[in-house]
C-alpha cells in the first residue's frame, strides 16, 4: 500500500500529541488535562486506522476484481476484522 503524505501527516500530528501528553505529565498537570489529550490521541489513531483500512480495501478490491484472486466479500470481511481488532 502507498502511504501518502496525508496519512503520514496524520501520524506526525499524533506523534506531536503524544509528546505534548508527556510534557503535561512531566509538568505534573492535572490528570483531567492528560486524559483529555490521551482521548484525543486515541481518536486520532482510530481515525487513521480507518483511513488506512478503507484505502487499502479500495485498492485490494480493485486488484481482486482484475485478477479474480479473492472476492470483494472476503476482502470486506477481512477489513472489518482489522477494524474490530484495532478496538
Amino acid at each position: 500500500m502507498d502511504y501518502n503524505d496525508q496519512i503520514k501527516n496524520r501520524v506526525k500530528r499524533i506523534e506531536g500529541q503524544l509528546r505534548g501528553i508527556l510534557r503535561l505529565m512531566e509538568e505534573d498537570k492535572d490528570c483531567k488535562d492528560v486524559i483529555t489529550q490521551l482521548s484525543a490521541a486515541r481518536t486520532a489513531i482510530d481515525r487513521t486506522i480507518g483511513v488506512i483500512v478503507s484505502s487499502n480495501l479500495v485498492e485490494c478490491v480493485k486488484k481482486a476484481e482484475e485478477t479474480h484472486e479473492r472476492s470483494a466479500e472476503e476482502l470486506i470481511k477481512e477489513a472489518v476484522d482489522l477494524l474490530v481488532k484495532s478496538r
